[in-house]
């Protein structure tokens, strides 16, 4: 082993000989205590901090010349010295994070031990993720920083939308939370980055447009999405829990539909008018479910018993979905926006219309609140004490009213 001293220099280094096969020699800086590069006989020069640590002597590697200048290789040095002088063992440091999950391996282990068992849309963070995430996969999770976060943010806000960047950053900071919770003691990088102002959306169905639409409505080909979008505005109900509708929920003799799970995790029960009632009864018929010729059947809670067993009659909207039931029908809805003329009009604006056509006929926001399974630290405990009465009264006139303005009788 031979040692030399030497001021750093692209050029000097350049020069260094190769030792004799099996030797090394050893080159220090004259201008950078304790930075070095050792030279082998096969040729790689290599950087390195020599330090004691913690009263041991230690060498950190630094980098490769000339991949790594000998600028660089300084500044190395010095942000290295001063983890030392910090406490820090960078040596252990760079163990930790080459043993660290890879951001692939967090997220695995986010959808098993959480999303999965927590949120009922799981799939949405399987789908964005691998959307917009994949570039991430195979990196260590303390290699994410903070500015990386911020400016994917900024970008699938330009290219998809502010509603899209906001949902996310919110995942990418309940992914890096949740690894924290689990012992991991690095940042969350999404701390600290604002999501976009979202406006709320108050676009409804008014008075003028109520006939276009049901026109339309009729209009509709498949009759199937055509009833599922009037009940998805005669009812209130959500998109989601609309299209898993199942008949063991539905009583026709009470005039109701239990839905075993909202989005706040609890049940809910929602009075079904008489229109709907007919319209349910007319595809009870259709799919053959139960014959509606036997009135007793009608008396039933459940309308369907225990001998039809295949997964399309569990359903009220069957459809060609993996469980059997309706997948999300955008192409009828398009068809039905293009022969009404309607604009800037989704699906979720249908719930909002039977929440704003009660409003306009009076009812008060607890009611309405009630109807649409509204949950909220201040009107839980007054919807505890409302029977279903007040609301079946308050959802019944809004939709009277709504279809006699489509037959153009008011």
């Amino acid at each position: 082993m031979t040692t030399h001293k030497i001021n750093f220099t692209k050029a000097s280094l350049l020069k260094a000989p190769l030792p004799e096969k099996g030797k090394l020699d050893y080159y220090k800086d004259l201008r950078e205590s304790g930075l070095e590069m050792i030279v082998t006989s096969g040729g790689a020069k290599t950087f390195y901090l020599y330090r004691k640590i913690n009263g041991k002597p230690e060498r950190v590697k630094l980098g490769r010349f000339p991949d790594l200048s000998v600028e660089n290789a300084r500044k190395s040095a010095q942000r290295n010295k001063g983890m030392i002088a910090d406490g820090i063992n960078p040596n252990e440091e760079k163990r930790r994070v080459r043993d660290e999950h890879t951001f692939k391996e967090l997220f695995d282990l986010y959808m098993e031990r959480y999303s999965k068992i927590h949120k009922r849309s799981w799939k949405y963070d399987i789908n964005e993720v691998n959307k917009h995430l994949p570039h991430w996969f195979k990196r260590k999770i303390s290699t994410v920083t903070k500015d990386e976060v911020s400016r994917l943010h900024a970008k699938i806000g330009k290219e998809s939308g502010i509603y899209q960047a906001n949902r996310i950053l919110e995942r990418i900071r309940s992914i890096f939370n949740k690894g924290i919770e689990w012992g991991w003691q690095g940042t969350n990088p999404a701390t600290g980055i604002k999501k976009f102002k979202e406006q709320s959306r108050d676009r409804f169905l008014s008075a003028e447009e109520m006939p276009k639409f049901f026109k339309a409505l009729e209009e509709e080909e498949n009759d199937t999405a055509r009833d599922f979008f009037k009940v998805l505005l005669l009812t209130g109900a959500r998109k989601s829990n609309v299209l898993m509708m199942r008949w063991q929920d539905i009583s026709l003799k009470e005039k109701t539909w239990r839905i075993p799970e909202t989005k706040n995790g609890d049940p809910l029960t929602i009075p079904l008018n008489d229109y709907v009632i007919d319209l349910l009864k007319e595809r009870l018929k259709q799919n053959r479910v139960i014959p509606l010729d036997n009135s007793t059947r009608d008396s039933l809670k459940n309308p369907v018993d225990d001998t039809y067993k295949d997964k399309h009659f569990k359903w009220v909207f069957t459809g060609d979905g993996k469980e059997g039931y309706l997948s999300d029908p955008k192409k009828a809805w398009a068809r039905l926006l293009e022969r009404s003329g309607l604009e800037n009009l989704r699906m979720h604006d249908l719930r909002r219309t039977f929440g704003s056509w009660q409003a306009a006929l009076g009812a008060n926001g607890y009611i309405i609140g009630k109807s649409l399974g509204h949950k909220s630290q201040q009107s839980t405990a007054i919807y505890a004490r409302l029977n279903i009465d007040p609301v079946r009264a308050s959802t019944d006139r809004a939709i009277d009213a709504m279809l006699l303005k489509a037959k153009g009788q008011i």
